[in-house]
C-alpha cells in the first residue's frame, strides 16, 4: 500500500474531514492533501503522526508465507513459515462454521474457551486455507495449545519448524536493556 492510500485510509476509518485530521496531527490541511493525493511524500515520522492522529498506529507486520504439503494418509494441508500475531478481537470470536461438511459437523467455536480453541486450531491445521488459518490462528495461542493439539505426525512435523521458531522467541539485539530502549 502506498503512503498516499495509507493516510487517506487512516483518515476515512477515523471519520475524520482533512481539516480536523491536520488540526489533531499538527499539520496544514492543504499538505494533508498533498499527502493523501501523492503530490507530496511525507517523512516516515510526518505519517506516523497523522496515522495516529486518526486513531491508528503504524506497525510491523508479520509476512506468512505458506506451502502446500502432502503425506501418506493425510489430505494436503498448508503450513506457515513462520507464526504470527492473531487480529483482536477476532483471535478470541465466536465462529460459525459455513461448511460444517470441512470439519465434520462442529459449526460453532468459541474460541475464547481453551477446549474450543484447542478444536478449531485442530481443524485449521488440518483443513484449512491460509487466509482461514491465518485469520483465526494466533500464533502465541497455538504455542501454548502446542503440546496438547490432537494432529497428524505429518502435520505436527511439518508445523514444528514455525512453533520452534515462535516458541524460543525472536533475536534481541545485546544492547537492548528493556522498554526504555525503545524510545
Amino acid at each position: 500500500m502506498d503512503v498516499a492510500r495509507l493516510l487517506l485510509s487512516a483518515r476515512r476509518g477515523g471519520g475524520l474531514p482533512q481539516r480536523e485530521l491536520a488540526e489533531r496531527a499538527g499539520t496544514s490541511q492543504a499538505a494533508l492533501s498533498a499527502y493523501e493525493r501523492g503530490v507530496k511524500a511525507p517523512s516516515l515520522q510526518v505519517a506516523e503522526r497523522i496515522v495516529e492522529a486518526a486513531g491508528y498506529r503504524l506497525d510491523l507486520v508479520t509476512l506468512v508465507q505458506f506451502t502446500e504439503h502432502t503425506a501418506p494418509g493425510v489430505r494436503p494441508f498448508w503450513v506457515p513459515d513462520r507464526l504470527w500475531r492473531g487480529r483482536l478481537p477476532e483471535c478470541f470470536a465466536t465462529i460459525s462454521v459455513p461448511d460444517p461438511s470441512r470439519y465434520r459437523g462442529v459449526t460453532r467455536f468459541d474460541l475464547r474457551k481453551r477446549p474450543s480453541r484447542r478444536r478449531m486450531y485442530e481443524k485449521l491445521l488440518r483443513r484449512g486455507h491460509p487466509g482461514e488459518i491465518v485469520d483465526w490462528v494466533d500464533g502465541a495461542l497455538l504455542v501454548d495449545l502446542w503440546d496438547e493439539l490432537r494432529i497428524p505426525a505429518a502435520i505436527r512435523q511439518a508445523w514444528l519448524p514455525a512453533v520452534d521458531l515462535a516458541r524460543n522467541g525472536p533475536l534481541v539485539h545485546p544492547d537492548y536493556r528493556g522498554a526504555a530502549d525503545l524510545d
